[in-house]
């Protein structure tokens, strides 16, 4: 007879919103719940990463390297400056400016375990290098960027990471030929930078390590990672008590309203 109630003309449009906030509430825990454990994974491929010794590329080019991403890297070659780009939107110290993001060129060691390429054809020692922040004030074309050439051998240690192909929707194939060729990129696509470049390179670029004291441009940037679990356990407790509230109160709330009703 209750059921009747609920479901019957003057009540059916409440209980329906009732169902669905709670059906609404569940789902947005079960959310919280599914961001707490990419949270956990990412904590844990971090901490794990930077657990292991750094890798030298001259020497091992691991062929999972791509899910090694925060692991300490070192590599010694030169720069490429004639195929570098810039990474726009970046901020430091309250400065405006861009990341000058290069590909260097480096010699393996003689048998060395290769890692798959970006894009395709066979693997010479090619990965990008984050150098980091330039003012965007004096730095308007790739012209400007050639007065932060380094000429000769350089020797960079950093962190691996993963690369962003949100710029060109993940198909690179598809974006070649469309345009000659982009100097300034929205984020560091790997796989978006080799399609215009006469070269395969890794499927990772490195962040050189930060050094407070660097205030010379290109000045390396590391993002600050918090490896807590954040709120997401809370939030799902919160949204799981008020499924509970609207599915378990609103019944003893309807039968206070008949209730009231009927005298």
């Amino acid at each position: 007879m209750f059921l009747l109630k609920m479901f019957g003309r003057a009540w059916i449009l409440t209980t329906l919103l009732v169902l669905a906030g709670t059906a609404l509430c569940i789902r947005l825990g079960i959310w919280q719940l599914d961001r707490l454990e990419q949270r956990r994974a990412h904590n844990n491929q971090v901490m794990t990463m930077r657990a292991m010794p750094a890798l030298d590329l001259n020497l091992e080019q691991p062929k999972d390297i791509d899910k090694m991403e925060w692991r300490a890297v070192q590599v010694t070659g030169e720069y490429d400056f004639a195929n570098q780009v810039a990474l726009r939107n970046q901020v430091l110290g309250g400065e405006y400016g861009f990341h000058l993001v290069t590909p260097l060129h480096f010699n393996p060691s003689t048998g060395f375990r290769q890692a798959q390429p970006a894009g395709s054809g066979q693997a010479g020692g090619i990965v990008l290098v984050d150098r980091g922040f330039i003012p965007a004030s004096a730095n308007v074309s790739p012209a400007d960027w050639r007065q932060y050439d380094v000429q000769g051998e350089v020797k960079i240690t950093g962190q691996l990471r993963l690369g962003d192909d949100v710029e060109i929707g993940g198909n690179p194939e598809a974006w070649i030929g469309k345009q000659d060729r982009l100097e300034f990129w929205n984020s560091i696509s790997v796989e978006g930078i080799a399609a215009q470049l006469p070269y395969p390179m890794l499927p990772v670029f490195i962040q050189p390590d930060v050094d407070e004291n660097d205030v010379t441009p290109p000045i390396p940037q590391q993002p600050e990672e918090d490896l807590t679990e954040g709120s997401h356990f809370g939030y799902s407790l919160q949204w799981f008590t008020f499924a509970s509230i609207l599915f378990l109160g609103y019944p003893f709330y309807l039968r206070k309203q008949l209730a009231e009703n009927s005298k």
